[in-house]
């Protein structure tokens, strides 16, 4: 008995070591970080941080591969395509969850307003107008708004939100 249990031990070792030599199947890493943000998981399966938070020189991971070479060698060609958004301009872009923040990362608004952003209508925090302040796009806080400063063009964000 003790010699069917080594032999068993034998085996189970050796049907180990045969699996550690088979290719892996590549991870999927896509996941949905806080405030329903495009994030990266990490190795943990658990620990989800945002697209912008990776190859930020910042390892947010626990084992850092957030900030591996091979991830982060050659941005943004090196990246899986979900945590990336091209900008109008071919030669811009930034991290997908930077898309539709209602900030104005591109430089020219593609990624809030033009239909290659496909962003939703302005949300409840959030007041229409054409503003004045190339930061935002199309839509501003609503703390901005009666804030004795002219955001919007024709003074929406004063006089009615």
């Amino acid at each position: 008995s003790a010699l069917a249990l080594l032999v068993l031990a034998a085996a189970v070792a050796s049907a180990v070591a045969a699996l550690a030599l088979l290719p892996r199947a590549p991870v999927n890493r896509l996941c949905t970080a806080p405030n329903n943000r495009t994030g990266f998981l990490c190795d943990d399966r658990v620990t989800c941080v945002p697209a912008s938070w990776v190859c930020d020189r910042v390892s947010n991971c626990r084992n850092g591969e957030d900030e591996q070479e091979q991830l982060c060698g050659d941005l943004p060609h090196s990246l899986p395509g979900y945590l990336v958004f091209y900008c109008s301009n071919p030669r811009s872009w930034v991290y997908a969850d930077q898309r539709c923040n209602g900030m104005n990362d591109c430089g020219d608004c593609s990624d809030e307003s033009w239909s290659l952003a496909a962003c939703p209508p302005c949300g409840q925090e959030w007041w229409s107008c054409i503003p004045v302040h190339f930061e935002f796009c199309s839509c501003i806080p609503r703390r901005l708004c009666r804030d004795g400063i002219q955001h919007c063009l024709g003074w929406s964000d004063e006089f009615l939100c």
